[in-house]
């Protein structure tokens, strides 16, 4: 358990890392793709903005953006329109008069709403769906531009902290009312939290701006300054010099950009040394306890010994022992089997029944129906007892229940039983299984012990298997070293697990003589004839020759054996009673299809205790997506 809880507890770390890695910004049901301002900057203070967003939208009515209403800042906001630009083509939205909370699809309103701010809504009508759609809304601010006696001003917030959607990028370009004589005649300045972002004067009357990689809940403003005279009239006059104070300010701003991104610097440098630190520390660590491991692991491979059957057997013409049950047999002959399959349960199921007639728990009866005997009734004879073993009894209970109350059952009927009652037929194979296990530790042919430590080295060889496979594809070469010697310890395990002695001598002793019947019941058509037994005693082989799965090669040589084989077992019902049954249905075949497919249905069908209600709640409104306020 100490090698699962290590390997559990490093993957939930590496697991962290790789999350904490690949976070990316998701901003509630919305994200922006592109966001692009175009300003056009007039001469009467006022400025024309478009602003053309590539967003993707999912579960939302209603987008929208407001403007905290400030005299001082603008005087006021008009001639806003929106339009559907996705296709390619303009599609004007219908304006309305009033502010809603849901705005109908394609139209749009631009007021004062509720809390006195003027606010700009359009309806885009996805409220469970999800697009990627493109708009472009544009309005006038009325006096954007203060004039001073040096230079007119530009300051405006184009993102407020409001901001609730992550952008991947944000462009603008900034027009001037006409060319001024020289670049530098232009001052900018740009804004962030993130300081990403790059602002120039382009052109005679042309100012840039980008950034990457916008968070939601900061900000982007910018500051231009200009000459005086390209600003004819505007409401907005100070009588004073604006161009140092300007300069003081974004130079002290500037300095602590600096210090910001200094100090981001090394914290980045930081992180990346502590996270090169931990990953080499994790592979010491790793590689020096695992290498132990692997160490102890070749040296106990080393000390066990195997044991070897006492007498090696081609052939065994007689059973191992009398009192076995089909599902010892089985469980002996293939002792690495954890649990039964579905496929060779179903044969432990009939061999048990062909076995449990025998005893004369039950009867099987064939009505004949026209030519052929295709109808099987199973009569119980009696209740089970101390005389039989817990996996028989446990097989004969679960057919009494099918039976509901009655003492007779058709063999259909067993069959949509098993079908419909999934969870049974699943518990019955577990415990049939437990109880055929149980069974062989008490007479002596299963080392508990052994069997418990072969269990505990092929776990840890599937938790190597499962590290390494997650070292190496999740962390690409980081961890390859400790995941190359996870693979080593895994083969290592394998090994071991291979090499110890989950059956004592006895029991590996009847092993080689399981198997030694099975190759002789496949083979004997071949062999002396004087080697064959008497054809009763095939009766009691082929309950193990049907629970190994080999029944149908066992009557096709008896054919061959016994050239009137099929005459005798007919004329001679009461005698070879299911070697009619083998010969004449698919009985066998019958149960293990019906075991298969109701184990099949349990595994996919699931638990869960409820059903219906899905497609999850939406937000219904907007998020507010901006204030576009300036800050001076």
């Amino acid at each position: 358990m100490e090698i699962k809880r290590k390997i559990v507890y490093i993957i939930i770390m590496l697991i962290a890392f790789i999350i904490l890695g690949k976070v990316e910004s998701k901003a509630g049901e919305l994200e922006l793709n592109n966001l692009d301002f175009n300003i056009q900057i007039n001469q009467d203070g006022s400025m024309d903005v478009t602003e053309t967003w590539n967003i993707f939208i999912r579960d939302t009515n209603t987008l929208y953006k407001s403007f905290k209403t400030d005299n001082s800042k603008y005087a006021s906001i008009i001639n806003v329109q929106v339009k559907d630009i996705t296709s390619g083509t303009e599609t004007n939205f219908i304006k309305t008069d009033k502010w809603a909370y849901h705005v109908k699809r394609n139209h749009y309103y631009g007021t004062n709403n509720g809390n006195g701010d003027f606010e700009i809504g359009w309806g885009v009508g996805l409220d469970n769906e999800d697009a990627t759609r493109k708009y472009k809304i544009s309005y006038t601010v009325k006096d954007a531009i203060t004039k001073y006696n040096d230079y007119s001003e530009l300051y405006w917030q184009f993102i407020g902290k409001d901001f609730e959607v992550d952008a991947r990028r944000i462009t603008g370009t900034i027009y001037l009312p006409s060319n001024v004589n020289s670049k530098e005649e232009i001052k900018v300045w740009g804004h962030t939290e993130g300081l990403n972002g790059t602002i120039y004067a382009t052109d005679l009357n042309k100012i840039e701006f980008e950034i990457y990689g916008f968070r939601s809940g900061r900000f982007v403003e910018v500051r231009t300054l200009f000459p005086s005279q390209l600003i004819k009239n505007t409401g907005r006059i100070k009588n004073d010099n604006i161009l140092q104070n300007a300069i003081n300010e974004e130079t002290k701003w500037a300095q602590e950009a600096n210090e910001k991104r200094e100090t981001k610097a090394r914290n980045a440098k930081l992180v990346l040394y502590t996270i090169v630190g931990f990953i080499i520390l994790a592979n010491i660590i790793l590689i020096i306890v695992y290498i132990k491991k692997a160490i102890k692991y070749k040296n106990k491979n080393k000390q066990l010994k195997k044991y070897k059957p006492t007498v090696k057997l081609d052939y065994f013409r007689d059973l191992p022992y009398e009192t076995a049950t089909p599902g010892e047999a089985v469980k002996t002959l293939d002792i690495n089997i954890s649990e039964f399959t579905p496929i060779n349960f179903g044969q432990v199921f009939s061999a048990t029944i062909l076995n449990l007639t025998l005893k004369k728990y039950l009867d099987i009866q064939q009505i004949q129906e026209g030519k052929k005997n295709n109808n099987i009734i199973i009569n119980i004879l009696k209740d089970d007892d101390d005389q039989l073993k817990e996996d028989e009894r446990c097989i004969i209970k679960f057919i009494k229940e099918s039976a509901k109350g009655n003492n007779t059952i058709t063999l259909k009927q067993l069959e949509r039983y098993i079908e419909s009652h999934t969870s049974k037929i699943e518990q019955l194979l577990k415990s049939t299984n437990t109880k055929v296990n149980e069974q062989l530790i008490q007479d002596g042919i299963i080392n508990k012990k052994e069997q418990e430590e072969y269990i505990e080295y092929k776990g840890k060889q599937i938790g190597y298997i499962v590290a390494a496979i997650f070292l190496i594809t999740f962390t690409l070469i980081l961890f390859i070293i400790p995941g190359i010697i996870f693979i080593i310890n895994a083969v290592l395990c394998s090994k071991i697990a291979n090499k110890i002695n989950v059956l004592t001598q006895k029991g590996l002793d009847f092993k080689e003589q399981w198997k030694g019947l099975k190759k002789y019941m496949e083979d004997f058509s071949m062999l002396d004839k004087r080697e064959v037994p008497e054809l009763v005693i095939w009766e009691k082989y082929l309950v193990y020759a049907t629970a190994f799965g080999v029944a149908d090669k066992v009557i096709k040589q008896l054919k061959i054996v016994y050239p009137n084989f099929e005459e005798i077992t007919s004329s001679n019902l009461a005698t070879y009673a299911y070697m009619n049954l083998i010969i004449n249905t698919n009985f066998s075949k019958s149960f293990t299809n019906s075991i298969n497919t109701s184990i099949s249905m349990a595994y996919s069908s699931g638990t869960g205790g409820g059903g219906g209600f899905s497609a999850g709640g939406g937000f219904g409104r907007r998020p507010e997506v901006a204030e576009a306020v300036d800050r001076l």
